[in-house]
């Protein structure tokens, strides 16, 4: 008999090629949606669809009931929020809600999508790992904390009704479906349309969106219930991130080093312009804060443990450019040379 198995964040940019990923490998996937989602990622997969909200406790038991597991993957991902309350009203009330209704249904295993955004960071820059030690006071802006308190939560539920819980750590997915797009996908988005002409010192773990989500099914089947795993990629700079942009796009290299110094002040106006209504800020204060550290991370443990293998960042760079073009959001055409090509 086919495994049935609920996925919140089914419409998202992880949990769709989470969907992808648990289809291939033959579950029947019951996805989460809510009522104003956009259907885009799911267009053309054969999931059945429940509403519900993971906001909304009492739309969660009906649509965990029968399932053998449980893949949580929604998350408010917003590095700035006009509101910060809806952060957490998604990533640690949202979290306690599924854990607590997937008790009541008697689920074998849960899944939860955490971020590597909960882990301790190395002053020298050196690749983190799961248990690079870190606390709350440490974590900057609305995001982070909300996912180090909603981990948290789900450790303590877990542990007071035994329930098996794997966690998972991704790094900074990029690739295709990124419809919102994410923060790491709105910079790629920016610097290919030429709006990132500068950088600071920092670093991301890049990681194909397509990795993340077979990492999601390893942990299910592998997975020892209470560890957690990093899901990540390639450590680069991001003045190499940037260039790689560049150079699959057509567009000049980032030429100007700004010091942290400089971003702080310009993050804080942005962030009063977004509050008079003038859209989403192009820098944030949590995002500055946070680049003031190359977040870099291992994912030995999930190589080790998993059998996770994750392709090279310049995969998922390319894939998220193409689908961006695709989308109608990128027009590279006029900008592309015959001599730009998809090498490092």
């Amino acid at each position: 008999m086919t495994d049935v198995v609920l996925l919140t964040g089914a419409t998202g940019f992880v949990g769709s090629a989470v969907a992808r990923s648990l289809l291939a490998a033959g579950f029947h996937v019951r996805a989460l949606v809510r009522a104003t989602s956009r259907l885009d990622n799911l267009r053309g997969l054969d999931v059945e669809r429940v509403v519900g909200d993971v906001r909304t406790p009492q739309t969660l038991l009906a649509a965990c009931t029968g399932c053998r597991g449980v893949f949580h993957v929604a998350a408010d991902y917003r590095l700035w929020a006009p509101d910060p309350a809806t952060i957490y009203a998604s990533n640690v009330a949202g979290s306690t809600n599924v854990l607590r209704a997937a008790a009541q249904a008697g689920v074998g295993r849960i899944v939860y999508t955490s971020s590597v955004a909960t882990l301790g960071l190395h002053a020298d820059g050196t690749p983190a790992d799961e248990d690079t030690p870190v606390l709350l006071s440490e974590m900057a802006g609305d995001y982070k904390r909300s996912k180090f308190l909603a981990e948290q939560c789900v450790r303590e539920i877990a542990a007071k009704d035994g329930l098996d819980v794997v966690i998972v750590n991704p790094a900074a997915p990029v690739g295709p479906r990124d419809i919102r797009p994410t923060p790491t996908g709105r910079m790629i988005l920016d610097a290919a349309r030429g709006r990132m002409p500068a950088y600071v010192d920092t670093g991301l773990d890049i990681v194909h969106v397509d990795d993340v989500a077979a990492g999601h099914l390893l942990a299910y089947e592998r997975g020892v219930a209470g560890r957690r795993y990093v899901l990540g990629g390639e450590n680069l700079t991001l003045r190499d991130i940037l260039g790689r942009v560049a150079r699959l796009s057509g567009r000049r290299e980032p030429w100007l080093r700004l010091p942290h110094a400089a971003v702080l002040p310009m993050a804080w106006l942005a962030e009063r312009w977004a509050t008079v209504g003038k859209g989403e800020p192009l820098v944030t204060l949590a995002g500055a804060r946070l680049a003031r550290h190359r977040m870099f991370f291992s994912h030995a443990r999930a190589e080790r443990e998993l059998g996770y293998r994750a392709r090279p960042a310049q995969q998922g760079i390319a894939d998220a450019l193409a689908w961006f073009e695709a989308n109608g959001d990128l027009h590279l055409h006029e900008h592309r040379g015959a001599a730009v090509g998809t090498g490092s």
